[in-house]
């Protein structure tokens, strides 16, 4: 099977999987499934994503897969199985090549591959052998999961055929491993960044007055599909003027207007990780004194937030010590006034009436990626830095975000340096 992106090593899933057994308690299976194909209508579907779970332990990026890891099994073969659907010159004719057996375990790592017909039978006699079974279910703290996964799925059946079993989860131990990031996995994030900074830098002599938000869409998606991306990590927010005060503004149809600005939230993915990016550029190439003021303000707390993303540091203190840097800002910038600090609820400060959502996440295989927000920042850690302010009544919002490595001491390391974020840098490009 052929994928857009070069092949990635099996080591680092050779890897990744030798790291999740650690965490294992003795006795156990663990079984990962691939995501389902989504119906639209008809005979209409969305175009396959792989479970990043699944992905991550395995490097299989196909529909019907099922992995399972058994690290105590009696026969050595069946500590790690990897089942996946039987192609044959039918399926090759209509759907395009699947994995063969010997695709599978060079993409993988595992030697013992199956087809899909004989996981049942080989699950059964394996289960007989062992106590306790890790299922995976969608535990991120952001997720709302309205349709039955396959992996929801393989859970009723488990406990209908399996009662007796104990069942543990294995979200908690990817939580923490997926957090931290293999140099392999650094280097293919590197990689989503570097396309997505060809897709800034071909918007800049691009964006003028009279283009519509669509347009931008479109010139972002070629630029990332010719580089070998599958297209946006996310649904892209191309938010002109006011649209920019809808955090999650996606229908990108209005028309640019002369002294606007465009808030820019778009980040190509490559081999299944992400990017995520925040620029915000004049419609016309030149920022009013007013937009340079907000934007430098924006971009003074993005900085102070970098000096925060360090090892020792956690979530929620980053986030706390954010929130002194916004009041601060916002003070100086008479947006708020002592007043409004000194009667402001502890639950929602004075500072979120113009900056209302965190200023960071993890990022990796998913946008808002894996991780516990309790834990501590350490190398390997990958987040974004992402301050905003919104003001309605003056018609535009700033944001600005890059993505970042913690490293072992001092900032961390900055994805997205080589893109423009300076103010004169943005108009220089824009005007040249």
């Amino acid at each position: 099977m052929t994928t857009k992106y070069d092949r990635i090593p099996n080591t680092l899933f050779i890897k990744n999987r030798k790291k999740f057994v650690t965490q294992m308690k003795p006795n156990s299976i663990a079984i990962f499934n691939s995501n389902d194909i989504y119906p639209i209508s008809a005979d209409s579907t969305l175009a396959f994503q792989q479970h990043r779970d699944i992905f991550y332990l395995s490097g299989v990026d196909q529909e019907e897969s099922i992995l399972l890891i058994f690290p105590n099994a009696y026969k050595e073969e069946y500590r790690e199985i990897l089942f996946v659907r039987e192609t044959n010159d039918h399926i090759a004719v209509w759907e395009g090549e699947k994995l063969s057996k010997e695709d599978a375990t060079e993409v993988s790592g595992i030697k013992t591959v199956m087809w899909l017909s004989e996981f049942e039978k080989v699950f059964y006699d394996l289960m007989a052998e062992a106590e306790n079974i890790y299922l995976n279910k969608n535990e991120h703290y952001r997720a709302a999961v309205e349709t039955q996964t396959r992996e929801d799925r393989f859970i009723e059946f488990v406990k209908k055929q399996y009662p007796l079993h104990i069942i543990l989860r294995s979200n908690p131990i990817l939580q923490r491993l997926r957090s931290i990031k293999e140099p392999e996995e650094i280097a293919l994030i590197q990689h989503a960044c570097d396309i997505t900074e060809k897709g800034i830098r071909r918007l800049l002599g691009f964006v003028k007055p009279g283009v519509w938000e669509y347009e931008i869409e479109a010139e972002l998606a070629h630029e990332f599909i010719k580089n070998r991306s599958r297209g946006f990590a996310y649904t892209p927010i191309i938010a002109s003027g006011n649209n920019a005060n809808v955090l999650h503004y996606i229908s990108n149809n209005m028309q640019l207007k002369d002294g606007d600005l465009i808030l820019l939230d778009v980040g190509a993915e490559y081999a299944n990780y992400s990017s995520d990016l925040t620029r915000t550029i004049p419609v016309n190439g030149k920022y009013t004194p007013r937009q340079k003021q907000i934007y430098n303000a924006v971009l003074n707390c993005k900085k102070e937030a970098e000096d925060r993303l360090i090892a020792g540091n956690n979530w929620h203190k980053f986030h706390k010590e954010m929130g002194e840097v916004y009041t601060s800002t916002l003070l100086d910038l008479g947006l708020i006034d002592k007043v409004d600090v000194q009667n402001e609820d502890p639950k929602w400060p004075a500072y979120k009436k113009y900056m209302m959502h965190g200023t960071s996440h993890h990022m990796g295989l998913d946008t808002h990626d894996y991780g516990l927000l309790s834990d501590d920042f350490v190398t390997g850690m990958v987040f974004t830095n992402e301050p905003g302010f919104y003001i309605p009544e003056e018609g535009f919002g700033v944001r600005l975000e890059d993505d970042y490595e913690i490293q072992a001491s001092g900032n961390p390391k900055n994805f997205m340096k080589n893109i423009p974020i300076e103010a004169d840098e943005i108009e220089s490009l824009m005007n040249s």
